[in-house]
């Protein structure tokens, strides 16, 4: 290695602990999450890969010539700005994206276009360490039932299915989210893309082979959804399950993954070990040229300027009553609880849980959660919170059309006991259903300062009715104006 790469390296490596220094928040909940999440522990892979990736083009690299880059600034201030957004709307995703791409930034900036050319899709395949597709597990449960059921038919078991339930035999089984195949489709994923980039040149191919990494496991899910309950009608539902886990759980998708590749074997048309890029097309001199030591410290200052930003807009905190007490409602009075469910907000400023009953005697149970501000997991839509909490005795059955405005779920406990749970968001003086939207007024609001409470209100009721929360709703004026009573707004 030559004495201008190893000075090149020695910066990016420098700027890189730098920015690891600015977002080791970021760092750290990124690191938690593949190492404690099962969906997304094929991103533990990633980062050695890239590196293997790298190494097998150090001959190629070895003849260019580095040169930092200032416009490679645009990146660093691109994932600046995506990090931003994350931090402001409470966006895991976004801050874990934007730190990525500003890593990616110092690279082009450092060691210049004709280098990040040479290490392009290394450098696009590091996007795989930052967790997402968590938003696949609701339609790939649907996908793993549609498959399931005709399967247990065909094989003679009587069957029947509510939502993600299926009622087979003599035993009830939940498709749940770990159910749902996503972590395989998305570690097939990344398999499939390095697979297709070192063994195919052709577009058609590539294309090809990367559905057939996302179709054969979603199908392979289903038919091991349906093993497993097969299995529990032949010997039993503990013998079934732990079959499920160790034989389906590893070996079937290990025979999977390799039968994909065995399918596409006789298409390869490109060694893994070829030359990645002919280094003589790269070897020009690019402009707009800046000194190495100049260009590492306006990597760093650019990456500080967002963190800065956020810490002088996003401090701010709304100003709450000392107490909260759940208001009046016309034609409904407060009663006993009543109820073995609550949602969960262990981070809410103030969180109350009440009953309440109409003339008629049909309760509704109000769940309400406060924040003055919001942050980290601080938050209204954080993982594990809300209706549901992590490894909860309660389970999502399915969703139902919205109610006055809300979205709507039924969740079943062990009994069985039904339930219907509404949901409102009340941010940024606007009520919504929608977590989506509830990020883009998050985001707004802190980007400008602005110093709103945030709201989540819960109702619910037993059974499959929902007409008492659709009148309880009315009966409030609306619940942007309940909220409001809450916390004093004007």
């Amino acid at each position: 290695m030559s004495r201008r790469w190893r000075w090149h390296l020695l910066v990016l490596a420098a700027v890189w602990l730098a920015l690891v220094a600015l977002f080791w928040r970021d760092v750290v909940q990124l690191v938690g999450l593949w190492w404690t999440n099962t969906t997304y522990g094929h991103c533990l892979f990633i980062l050695p890969v890239v590196g293997w990736l790298v190494w097998q083009r150090r001959a190629q690299l070895a003849e260019l010539r580095p040169q930092a880059w200032w416009p490679g600034l645009a990146l660093v201030a691109l994932g600046g700005v995506g990090w931003l957004m994350g931090e402001a709307g409470t966006v895991t995703f976004a801050r874990q994206l934007g730190l990525v791409l500003m890593c990616q930034g110092a690279v082009v900036t450092l060691l210049g276009p004709m280098v990040a050319r040479g290490v392009l899709f290394p450098l696009a395949y590091a996007l795989f360490a930052v967790p997402f597709g968590q938003e696949l597990e609701p339609p790939l449960q649907r996908v793993t039932v549609a498959i399931v059921m005709p399967l247990l038919h065909l094989a003679g078991v009587r069957a029947a299915v509510d939502g993600v339930l299926i009622q087979a035999g003599a035993y009830r089984f939940e498709v749940a989210e770990a159910c749902s195949g996503s972590k395989f489709v998305l570690a097939m994923l990344a398999f499939g893309v390095l697979v297709a980039n070192l063994c195919f040149r052709r577009w058609t191919r590539r294309a090809t082979f990367l559905a057939a990494c996302l179709v054969v496991p979603v199908l392979a899910n289903g038919v091991r959804a349906w093993g497993t309950i097969y299995g529990a009608q032949l010997f039993g539902i503990e013998a079934a399950a732990g079959f499920d886990h160790i034989v389906f759980g590893w070996l079937f998708f290990a025979a999977v993954m390799a039968a994909v590749l065995a399918i596409g074997w006789r298409w390869f048309d490109r060694a893994p070990d070829d030359p990645a890029f002919n280094p003589a097309s790269l070897s020009g001199v690019p402009r707009r040229r800046i000194g190495l030591i100049p260009g590492g410290a306006l990597v760093i200052a650019t990456a500080a300027v967002f963190p800065s930003w956020a810490a002088m807009t996003g401090g701010r905190a709304a100003t709450l009553p000392a107490q909260m007490v759940l208001p009046d409602v016309p034609g409904w009075h407060r009663a006993p609880l009543g109820s073995a469910w609550q949602p969960w907000y262990p981070a809410a400023d103030h969180y109350l849980f009440g009953r309440y009953v109409d003339a008629r005697g049909r309760p509704v149970d109000v769940g309400v959660a406060v924040f003055a501000e919001q942050h980290g997991t601080k938050k209204l839509a954080a993982f594990g919170t809300g209706v549901l909490r992590e490894d909860d005795r309660w389970v999502r059955v399915a969703d139902m059309a919205p109610i006055a405005g809300g979205s709507a779920m039924r969740i079943m406990a062990p009994g069985p006991v039904e339930r219907i749970v509404a949901t409102w968001y009340r941010v940024g003086g606007e009520t919504t259903a929608d977590e989506r939207r509830v990020k883009m007024v998050t985001m707004k609001a802190r980007l400008l300062g602005e110093d709103r409470p945030a709201t989540a209100i819960h109702l619910s009721t037993e059974g499959r009715d929902p007409a008492a929360i659709a009148d309880f709703v009315a009966a409030t004026g609306g619940m942007g104006r309940f909220a409001d009573r809450l916390t004093a707004a004007r």
